[in-house]
């Protein structure tokens, strides 16, 4: 093993063995080259005082290289764009976010967390998390509400056994007895265990309830108390999207970050959802757990930015300066409030619309709250057959999930649309043939 792998090692396990007990082969394995060309070429820029050779980009007159045809489209100023990243993010934009986290999150106040890592989105963030932790074999645990791109990385790619629990119990609200009792089974033969809690949830746009938490919270401490390791990773993609007074207002991190020494949780977020820059493809991810300190979260930095350095380099630098100047800007609140409107609007307008009881024969909404979408089980037929009938009959796309359940995004349905595409959507049901 590398040198600088064991240093990592052995700070993390000077403060919470347990955490260095949760990581993957990969994870203890991969370190952030803080010797060799980044450190001489940190050394250069520093105290190079004639000429600096080290950098692999061209400069021209003191700035980064570009074309015209290139920079003519972006109004920044190319020396901050064009260059190379560092690994981990732009310490700049990385700072901005952990400022907005705690003033999102008030519980994130009380604990300690490592400073947020740029990752190229959330998808990048949780297989990065995955290699940091897990081992081809070794188990996860997802609601039976999941996007389908977990199945992809962590089943397809990853090889890891999947378990499920039921998302939502007989009364429509989070089924605690069946994550409890998920947790125990999916344990019982391992040393730890992955979980992933996403919400608001994709694909159902439910949300946690505050009174929610504790129960969470006192399941993953049974665990925990009973020997058992859990990477814990809140999935807070659609953030900030919460349309109902009693639904939880700030992540689940908060909470978990040191509720055991042998949880270690992770947040993973970004503004592609938050803040509408799906395309730009910024996300982060921060870790903390209860015993856990200042060597720890340096450590596990370093080893995401080893993992982003031996893969991709660095995640782009455009991005996130674009981002970083959003963050910072005047505008910025009142701009989020105003798209947060939009998006509250068009939620209250499929609640108003689904009131209808014509829809009861046909549909079952799944509860939702927030996020980008509402998903309804299909009482009669196949939902993929359904897909098809509606639309080749009204021009229509729905996500088909399963055998039963149909997808509605209205993130992406004008508010004035909303009540004609649920009338097209009953009419297609109407003449369905199950």
């Amino acid at each position: 093993m590398n040198p600088l792998a064991e240093q990592l090692n052995n700070d993390i396990q000077s403060e919470n063995s347990h955490v260095y007990e949760t990581l993957s082969d990969f994870g203890k394995r991969i370190f952030f080259p803080t010797a060799g060309i980044l450190a001489q070429s940190a050394d250069a820029k520093q105290n190079a005082s004639l000429y600096n050779a080290t950098i692999g980009i061209a400069l021209e007159g003191g700035q980064a290289m570009g074309l015209s045809t290139i920079t003519e489209q972006v109004n920044l100023d190319q020396h901050s764009y064009l260059p190379y990243a560092p690994s981990p993010g732009v310490p700049a934009l990385r700072k901005k976010w952990q400022e907005l986290q705690l003033e999102k999150n008030p519980e994130m106040k009380k604990v300690d967390t490592s400073l947020p890592v740029v990752t190229n989105a959330l998808t990048h963030g949780i297989s990065l998390t995955a290699s940091l932790v897990m081992n081809p074999g070794d188990k996860v645990l997802l609601s039976d509400h999941f996007w389908g791109n977990y199945n992809l990385y962590f089943g397809a790619t990853l090889g890891a056994q999947i378990g499920f629990f039921s998302l939502f119990d007989d009364a429509g609200e989070f089924n605690h007895a069946a994550f409890k009792e998920a947790l125990i089974k999916e344990t019982q033969d391992v040393d730890k265990l992955t979980v992933i809690l996403n919400f608001p949830n994709n694909p159902t746009g439910y949300s946690l309830l505050s009174k929610d938490v504790q129960g969470i919270v006192e399941s993953l401490k049974e665990v925990a108390d009973s020997g058992k390791n859990l990477c814990v990773i809140c999935d807070d993609a659609y953030f900030g999207l919460f349309f109902e007074d009693d639904v939880l207002k700030e992540s689940l991190f908060g909470y978990i970050a040191e509720a055991h020494e042998r949880i270690l949780a992770v947040k993973v977020d970004g503004a592609t959802k938050e803040d509408y820059v799906w395309g730009l493809r910024c996300g982060f991810l921060t870790f903390a757990s209860k015993g856990a300190g200042e060597k720890t979260y340096k450590a596990l930095e370093q080893k995401v930015g080893g993992a982003i350095r031996a893969t991709v380099s660095n995640i782009s630098n455009l991005t996130q300066q674009m981002v970083l100047n959003s963050l910072s800007n005047d505008e910025y609140s009142s701009q989020k409030q105003e798209k947060y409107d939009i998006m509250c609007g068009r939620y209250k307008k499929v609640k108003e619309v689904l009131k209808d009881a014509k829809f009861a024969e046909y549909f079952k909404p799944y509860p939702y709250n927030s996020g980008y979408f509402m998903t309804m089980k299909l009482l009669k037929g196949n939902a993929e057959a359904f897909r098809k009938h509606l639309m080749s009959t009204k021009g229509i796309g729905v996500i088909a999930i399963g055998e039963s359940n149909v997808r509605v995004a209205f993130s992406c349905i004008e508010e004035s649309q909303i009540e004609d595409l649920f009338e097209k959507l009953y009419e297609a049901v109407c003449s369905f043939e199950a």
